[in-house]
């Protein structure tokens, strides 16, 4: 009678399944503490199905059978299935252009009767799943330019279909891939590159772009200067040079300003003209500043569950999904805070032990990508919260309240221990 059980259990990695749960336990505490009022009772709020909270376990519930049938599939389903799953996911995306549901400014939803989903989120496992499939079979070489190219256009093809749907934050969160690839043999200095062009960016909103102009033109003038006998013995080096100074200036004077007029919307350009400091709106700052009261109001040691003031009271918005972490902050305090954010870094270190002992190529990209794609969520998440970043729209893994985003979590993480308990099989 033991044995199927044992069977069932057999190769999982209790470390990753424990925190996973830890992490939805305390979603569900959160979004319970977030709708919980004074003079509740709290019997009654328990049994109360249209609360957030409450749909938030019917839907670990469908989380659970997904968990459990991901568990019973072959490792080799999800290798011979990526790229179709690929296809579906982009497929998806386009569906939701042409058939999108609008929800606070977001068409990037579709709705199947009374259910409601975010192919967005979903697209994030089937890119994770064909970017290991890709990277993992034998005929790419990705020491070469062109099979890196592939793989940054598996990327950032859904990541673009995604900003078309109005749903900038998520379609950020695909640039983790980037992480990936960089672990798989994507030289350091394209990753110096991506840092030199978020200061470029930055310049761009802080200075005046036709200062920067004559700045950019001033360094080229000098780097040519100084290195005129290499010039003089190597062209391309001149060449080179004057690609990066044009470059830099169409970035300044052309590619920023199209961005903020014709692809973010002017609440988002507001928001971090604000967060630089360029504008002072109330308004646009007004969730972050109700969200670092209430996680500063929270002191050491939190004031208690259930009894925090900026949360009973209504100050915060969307305080269930996007500002979730407050709650966190402000009923337990610096202390809860640390140790909340602690066990997602040790289920993101955990995850990359497991990516380091896999034996296949596909099962160590894969992981590696689920431990990415947690990292740039929680980063970005808490960062909003705490006004360190623009108000996007991400929410925090596992906790916020969100149907797609649980489910989409789930099969990241179930899927990479089914393939971690089959990593004895070489899998392409």
């Amino acid at each position: 009678m033991n044995r199927p059980q044992a069977k069932l259990t057999t190769g999982i990695d209790w470390p990753i399944f424990g925190m996973y749960l830890a992490l939805v336990v305390i979603g569900i505490m959160a979004i319970f503490a977030a709708e919980y009022r004074d003079g509740d009772n709290i019997v009654q709020n328990i049994l109360h199905q249209n609360k957030n909270w409450a749909r938030q376990v019917l839907w670990l519930s469908i989380c659970a059978i997904l968990a459990l049938g991901i568990w019973l599939t072959d490792s080799k389903f999800f290798t011979a299935t990526a790229n179709l799953l690929y296809a579906f996911g982009i497929l998806l995306l386009l569906l939701v252009l042409a058939m999108g549901t609008d929800v606070k400014g977001s068409s990037s939803w579709l709705a199947v009767g009374g259910f409601r989903f975010q192919p967005a989120e979903l697209t994030k496992l089937c890119t994770n799943l064909a970017l290991a499939k890709y990277l993992s079979s034998v005929e790419t070489d990705f020491s070469k330019l062109r099979s890196r190219l592939i793989a940054a256009a598996m990327v950032l093809l859904p990541c673009a279909i995604i900003i078309l749907q109005n749903e900038t934050g998520l379609a950020l969160v695909y640039f983790s891939f980037f992480l990936v690839m960089y672990r798989e043999g994507l030289p350091g200095i394209l990753l110096v590159i991506a840092f030199s062009g978020i200061v470029l960016l930055l310049s761009a909103l802080l200075v005046d772009k036709y200062i920067l102009l004559y700045i950019f033109t001033g360094l080229a003038a000098l780097v040519i200067y100084f290195s005129r006998r290499e010039i003089r013995r190597k062209r391309s080096r001149l060449a080179l040079i004057i690609t990066i100074w044009a470059f830099c200036s169409a970035f300044v004077i052309f590619i920023v300003p199209f961005a903020f007029t014709k692809v973010l919307k002017e609440y988002q350009v507001r928001r971090i003209e604000v967060m630089l400091g360029k504008e002072n709106d109330p308004k646009a700052t007004y969730n972050t500043r109700q969200s670092m009261i209430a996680i500063g109001s929270g002191g050491f040691w939190g004031k208690g569950y259930l009894k925090g003031t900026q949360t009973r009271f209504d100050f915060v918005p969307e305080q269930s999904t996007d500002f979730i972490f407050c709650t966190i902050g402000e009923d337990f305090g610096f202390v809860g805070s640390m140790l909340f954010i602690g066990l997602y870094v040790a289920l993101m270190f955990r995850i990359i032990y497991v990516a380091e002992r896999q034996r296949s190529t596909f099962s160590r990209v894969y992981a590696y990508g689920v431990a990415s794609i947690i990292f740039f969520h929680l980063a970005i998440n808490v960062s909003m919260t705490i006004g360190l970043a623009p108000v996007i729209g991400i929410p925090l893994p596992l906790v916020s309240y969100g149907g797609s985003s649980l489910m989409t979590f789930t099969m990241l993480i179930f899927v990479m221990l089914r393939l971690d308990a089959d990593r004895q099989m070489v899998l392409r």
